[in-house]
């Protein structure tokens, strides 16, 4: 089946967890099979209700919105570089020129939201993502809401081994 579709643009999303690199490795073997370009995508979710409501009890609201907002922005750029520097440890270990990364996306909000979001945006014909069933967490429910709405195929590749 893969050899009937052409993948151009594929949206690579991750939580950096500890088997963030098996899910890569397969992300980079289809962009190179296909010629792809891979969109790296992290999505920080903002500051849930009990950390806010823990906040404000110390914080008024003016300051608790800046501290919040100046967190999620200094969060967002040490994700990135930390990306950044996944990508540059990757290809030194497997000596490639090139792991067909196009862009460098970290963004905030719901993660099925952001997904769908960027792919739309960056014109994507295949999310990829890794997922454990055994456990529940950033692809767990956020999985099964992507796979419900997405546009274009969902690549789900197993990443629980211990």
């Amino acid at each position: 089946m893969l050899a009937e579709l052409d993948f151009k643009h594929i949206l690579y999303a991750t939580d950096l967890g500890r088997h963030t690199r098996p899910v890569f490795r397969q992300a980079v073997r289809l962009a190179q099979k296909f010629n792809a370009n891979i969109i790296m995508l992290h999505v920080v979710e903002p500051l849930g209700r009990t950390g806010a409501s823990i906040l404000s009890v110390y914080l008024p609201d003016s300051d608790l919105e800046r501290v919040e907002h100046e967190g999620m922005r200094k969060t967002v750029e040490q994700m990135r570089q930390r990306l950044e520097r996944f990508c540059e440890e990757e290809m030194e270990a497997h000596n490639l020129d090139s792991l067909h990364v196009s862009d460098i996306v970290v963004t905030s909000g719901r993660v099925d939201e952001q997904i769908l979001k960027q792919a739309e945006k960056h014109q994507a014909d295949l999310i990829l993502l890794g997922s454990c069933y055994r456990r529940q967490g950033l692809h767990g429910d956020s999985t099964h809401r992507l796979t419900q709405h997405a546009k274009v195929p969902v690549l789900i590749v197993p990443n629980c081994s211990d």
